[in-house]
């Protein structure tokens, strides 16, 4: 197959000592393997617990569209109707809509790992003062990791539960992703040691370094923005969701809240993965990219050749989801009924990331048939 071909490229040019990737179309897993190592001398195995990084960000996404469907909040909400301290420093007129396309001008200096308490984060972030001459709604740049913890929080308010406990319950186990969290228990953490993968610094413009994000502090840091871990074929289950047509409206949906299974409403994914900002420069990414309601979607009709994260040259418009930082990528394809999700355990620098996910991308399509 050409998509394990230059995943083994990889390996053998130094990007990545090993990589997962799951592949399937209109329910038919086509590809479900892993390649390389996990660390020296450990193979990386289909059941590694690998680290999503951004595209975890999705999970946060289908989290508020559960409250939404349940008309617990709405889009047009301001944040501050669940957080009234979150108006210090002019962010009284943002809403949950800016949060989810990136456009609430609350970027700040943080990211997503920290010691510090879930509480004393949400602290911070609320005494962040807007963006000198940021409009919220009508300028766009990427939030690494501070309206994630917003949107975590406003989960929490309205259910009771943290975040981590939200996703873990309402998504991840009733879809039988039981081996992935947002935000590891140190039980979990204890059983699963050796399953997970760090990090790997790969570029050889930085000083690398040996491992990083695999202590056990980082992963139980709840960061709804970037620390979800699992076999990547996990994350794909999210997704295979998302384009499922069977069983979209179930009974289920008349239970409480607090029931532990859920499939969203077609409607409900449709509204999420449409373009809601469009056209519009990413003053973080400095290219045009489209945003759905947490998702990216396709934009390279653009012409942007440096475009980053995006999901190669044969996607369809209609393609939706989210990468992470120099390491992996997720989306599904609708016009084709493809679910594509990969992760590799090294991060090469940007322009080399670029061409490897490019790469990545067009061979899983070439793999399909569907060039």
């Amino acid at each position: 197959m050409k998509t394990l071909q230059v995943l083994l490229d990889g390996i053998a040019n130094g990007l990545h000592p090993g990589a997962q990737v799951y592949v399937s179309r209109n329910g038919k897993t086509l590809i479900d393997d892993a390649i390389g190592e996990l660390r020296p001398g450990v193979p990386m195995t289909r059941d590694s617990l690998t680290l999503w990084m951004s595209a975890s960000k999705p999970l946060a996404a289908i989290c508020v569209a559960v409250l939404w469907e349940k008309g617990l909040l709405s889009l047009e909400d301001l944040v501050t109707r669940f957080i009234p301290e979150f108006a210090a420093g002019g962010k009284e007129a943002i809403t949950i809509h800016h949060l989810l396309t990136h456009t609430g001008g609350f970027r700040g200096p943080m990211n997503s790992y920290s010691t510090d308490p879930w509480d004393r984060l949400i602290e911070r972030i609320c005494a962040m003062k807007l963006e000198s001459g940021w409009i919220p709604g009508k300028k766009a740049g990427y939030h690494t990791a501070t309206s994630w913890f917003i949107l975590g929080e406003i989960i929490r308010r309205i259910d009771g539960r943290p975040y981590d406990r939200f996703v873990r319950e309402m998504l991840l186990e009733p879809l039988g992703c039981v081996n992935s969290w947002v935000g590891m228990p140190a039980d979990a953490y204890a059983a699963n040691r050796d399953r997970i993968a760090p990090m790997y610094s790969t570029n050889p413009g930085e000083k690398a370094s040996n491992t990083t994000l695999d202590a056990q502090w980082e992963c139980a840091m709840v960061a709804p923005g970037a620390n979800g871990r699992g076999p990547i074929r996990e994350l794909a289950k999210v997704f295979e969701m998302l384009n499922d047509e069977v069983g979209t409206i179930s009974d289920e949906r008349k239970q409480p809240l607090h029931r532990s299974s859920f499939i969203l409403h077609r409607c409900t994914v449709e509204a999420f993965t449409a373009r809601h900002r469009v056209g519009m420069m990413d003053v973080t990414f400095r290219h045009i990219i489209d945003w759905g309601l947490g998702f990216i979607i396709d934009s390279k009709h653009y012409n942007q050749p440096t475009l980053p994260y995006g999901y190669g040259p044969h996607a369809s418009p209609q393609t939706f989801g989210h990468s992470g930082n120099q390491s992996s990528c997720a989306f599904c394809d609708p016009e084709h009924g493809l679910i594509v999700a990969w992760t590799c355990n090294g991060q090469p620098g940007e322009e080399r990331h670029l061409a490897r996910q490019n790469a990545i991308n067009a061979a899983v399509y070439e793999d399909a048939g569907l060039v």
